[in-house]
Parts: structure tokens; C-alpha cells; sequence
């Protein structure tokens, strides 16, 4: 290991990722602790313990420069064990269909070509050691003490890592093949931003312990084990949508999806137009906040329903009609979210046959109407967010803006004609920054494939 003043110490050890942790958390030896932080430059193996305390007392007796070569050299061939295989994993972007996934709704998200990047080296033992480039953070776990959420040091996995753990605990679940690995990935989706940085984690890790561990999976079961991954590991009541677009992404289509029969088809989107992001660079975290709120005030919903209409399911079974006849049953904020959620539904169902009909401004419209009933009825806009909708829908060549995504913050998704997304994307981020004093990163984007290797 490189330590913090440039000199090198040399130890052995079972496994070279954990002792790197342990002397960068001051538990190794005096000249570490003093020197922090190490970095690990060099690994040989061994093939007993007599062996490598042999080759520790003879590297030590190597010059700096000397030693200065055989990290050279390691790190060359770690870079070739790191591209083993690359796999990239889209996020997504939701252009109508919020908050139904989980009342067995109809969505229409679609792949976009932001994506995180894994690059992994296969391990022969079951030690999971992941580096996560944009954190700056690492962590070690292994694949037989999944259930307790520690790593190898038996301490709790950070947020991070609950996820690619989480997918690894539900595939062994499943009876499935997961093998150890060295994996770093980074991303140029926005943590926290609405566009499911964390489903495409998920997913991208799915199809990297697929391809490991030799075994095959179709794309929808592939993207319901890793929404399993977040509802029962990471603690998120999330749908399926994320992940399915995730791993079923089409270049230049959007995807609609019946959530309840997982029936799903590609739909052209129209051309001369661009999917601009807006993100509002209001960043929020899901886990214990409103979203597991909706979710139970959505089953309230159907409790309520249920005492009158027994063959009701979910909102999915409901019509506006029959909402608005039971209306006094209901307590007024249960009463809006499934007002949401109903609409929500058949407003997908419109846009469906508007587009394929070519009606691009009747599908600008209904976005309009979405983002309206994500801030009165479901509440979960906010400031930021409804001031670039109002300042989206005031500029040539946008046909429709709305709050994509949970919600709380994060992004707008804007259709915008392609002529005019330059001009557009100069005039929001002004006029943005002119009202809420935040920066808007604002970027077109176009939609894209699923997970895939490369």
C-alpha cells in the first residue's frame, strides 16, 4: 500500500481490499495510522502462509523505485480485470403515469441515454468489493451474510450499497447463481433527481450478475427482482415502472406498461421533437418520506372502497364516477390522491392514441393536466418545481412540462420542438435562476435502450 507521504508498506493478508479499509480507519499498523490515508497498488498471490511471509520479507527489502514498478505494473493489469465486462444501465424518464405503478395502473416511461456504468472483474470467492468513483466510497460484503446488512467488517452497509446487495440477496433467493466480483461504476444520471439512478444500480447489476453467473433471465423477471431489491431490502415501496424501463428501454420509442398484467409495447415518439430534463437541483431522499405516505393513502383508498364496491382491487378497478359518489366517505386528502391516481390512469390511456395519431400538442396538454394534478391532488410538487412548468409552458417550442419522477423536488420533463431546445434551454435556466436563485441543470436527452453489456 502507498501511504499518504509516498512510501510503501508491505503486509499479508486473506483479503487486500478489507485490510485497505482497516488501515484507513486507523486499525492497522503505527505507520499507517500516522500516514493515512493508504491506497492499495500492489496484490500478489500466494499459495500459503508460509509462502507469503517468504515474499513480504523480500519485497520489503526492494528499493522505493523498485516497488515503484511493481505498482506500475499492477495497476496496468487491474485496469484489464475491471473490463472483464462493462455493462451500462439507462435511467428513465416518465412522460406520463406518476404514482400508478403501485395501484396497478398504466404507465409510459421510456430509457434515456444517461446511464450508469459498470466495469467489473470476476472474484473466485464470494467477497462482493464495490467502488463507487463519484462517492469517493467503498465497501466490501460478502454474499453469505447478505441477510444482516454488514460488510466484511461487520458494520452496516452504506445507503449506496443496499441496493447491488439487495439485488444479490434477492437472486439467492430465487435460487440463482451470484458470485463474487470487483466492481466500480459511475453514473451521469443526478442522485436524487427523479430519474431512477436507483433502479438502473438495480438493473445494471442484475444483468452483471447474470452474465457471471451464466444463467438466464427474461427482461420483465430481470426488473421485478430488482424492484424487489429496493421494496424488501432497501425498505421503498416503489412500483415496477423504474426498473422495467430500466431493462426493457427501446431506442426512440417509449414504453406503455399495464402494471397489472405486465403486458407491455414500444411507442414511436414523434419526430422533430426532444425530451428536455430539467433538474431543479432540489434533491430529495424516498426512503421514510411522503412516497411511503401515498402509498398507504392509496390503500386507505381501496379499504374505503371496499366496504361498498367488494369486487374492487385497486384504484385500478375505480372510476371517477364512482369516486365522486362515495366522496363523502372519504377523509378530503385520501380522497384527492385517488382522485390522482384515477385520472392518472386514463389520462395515459389518451396519450397513447393521440400520439399515434400524430396529435403531438393534445399529448403537450395532457402533461400539462398531470403536472396540475401531481400539485393539488397528490401533492407532492413544490416550489421549484411549479416555477419551471410556468416558465416551460410561456416559451416557444415547449408543448408540454410537467414534475416527472417521486416528486418533493428532482426534475420537469418538457417536450419541446428540436429547433427551439437551445433557446429553450437558455431561457429556463435564466429565468429560473432569476426567481429561485438556483442553477437548473437542464439537458435534452433522447430515449434509449435497456441494460446492456458493451
Amino acid at each position: 500500500m502507498r501511504c499518504a507521504d509516498g512510501s510503501f508498506y508491505t503486509g499479508w493478508t486473506l483479503d487486500p481490499h478489507r485490510r485497505e479499509q482497516q488501515h484507513n480507519q486507523g486499525r492497522g499498523a503505527k505507520y499507517t495510522r500516522l500516514h493515512r490515508p493508504v491506497k492499495l497498488v500492489y496484490v500478489e498471490e500466494q499459495p500459503d502462509l508460509s509462502s507469503a511471509l517468504k515474499r513480504e520479507k523480500a519485497i520489503k527489502k526492494l528499493s522505493h523505485q523498485q516497488k515503484e514498478k511493481m505498482a506500475l505494473g499492477w495497476q496496468d493489469k487491474m485496469e484489464i480485470s475491471f473490463a472483464d465486462l462493462t455493462v451500462v444501465s439507462p435511467g428513465r424518464v416518465n412522460l406520463l403515469g406518476e404514482h400508478v405503478d403501485y395501484n396497478d395502473g398504466l404507465v409510459f416511461p421510456a430509457a434515456i441515454d444517461r446511464e450508469v456504468t459498470i466495469r467489473v472483474g470476476k472474484r473466485m470467492d464470494d467477497v462482493v468489493y464495490l467502488r463507487a468513483l463519484d462517492l469517493g466510497e467503498e465497501v466490501s460484503f460478502s454474499v453469505n451474510t447478505l441477510d444482516q446488512k454488514i460488510d466484511i467488517d461487520g458494520q452496516p452497509l452504506p445507503t449506496w450499497a443496499l441496493y447491488p446487495a439487495g439485488v444479490a440477496w434477492v437472486l439467492l433467493q430465487h435460487g440463482l447463481r451470484v458470485s463474487g466480483m470487483e466492481a466500480e461504476f459511475t453514473s451521469n444520471l443526478p442522485m436524487g433527481a427523479g430519474l431512477s439512478s436507483s433502479a438502473a444500480l438495480e438493473v445494471g447489476f442484475a444483468v452483471v450478475w447474470e452474465v457471471l453467473g451464466d444463467w438466464d433471465l427474461d427482461r420483465m423477471t430481470l426488473a421485478r427482482y430488482a424492484q424487489a431489491a429496493e421494496v424488501q431490502y432497501v425498505g421503498l415501496n416503489c412500483g415496477l415502472m423504474d426498473q422495467f424501463a430500466c431493462a426493457n428501454g427501446v431506442a426512440g420509442h417509449a414504453l406503455v406498461l399495464d402494471i397489472r398484467s405486465l403486458q407491455w409495447r414500444p411507442v414511436p415518439l414523434p419526430a422533430g421533437y426532444k425530451i428536455v430534463i430539467a433538474n431543479s437541483m432540489v434533491k430529495h431522499e424516498l426512503v421514510g418520506s411522503e412516497y411511503n405516505t401515498r402509498h398507504q393513502e392509496c390503500n386507505e383508498a381501496v379499504e374505503i372502497f371496499q366496504h361498498h364496491l367488494p369486487e374492487v382491487h385497486s384504484l385500478r378497478d375505480v372510476s371517477l364516477q364512482q369516486l365522486l359518489t362515495l366522496q363523502a366517505e372519504f377523509p378530503e386528502n385520501v380522497f384527492k390522491r385517488a382522485r390522482h391516481v384515477i385520472s392518472e390512469i386514463g389520462r395515459v390511456q389518451q396519450a397513447v392514441q393521440v400520439l399515434e395519431a400524430g396529435e403531438v400538442k393534445a399529448f403537450g396538454e395532457l402533461m400539462y393536466a398531470t403536472h396540475a394534478s401531481l400539485r393539488d391532488d397528490y401533492a407532492v410538487s413544490c416550489r421549484e418545481i411549479d416555477i419551471l412548468v410556468e416558465i416551460a409552458a410561456g416559451l416557444p417550442g415547449c408543448v408540454g412540462a410537467r414534475l416527472t419522477g417521486g416528486g418533493f423536488g428532482g426534475c420537469t420533463v418538457n417536450l419541446v420542438r428540436e429547433e427551439a431546445v437551445a433557446e429553450f434551454t437558455r431561457e429556463l435556466k435564466q429565468q429560473y435562476l432569476e426567481r429561485t436563485g438556483i442553477s437548473a441543470a437542464i439537458f435534452p436527452c433522447q430515449a434509449a435502450n435497456g441494460a446492456h453489456v458493451i
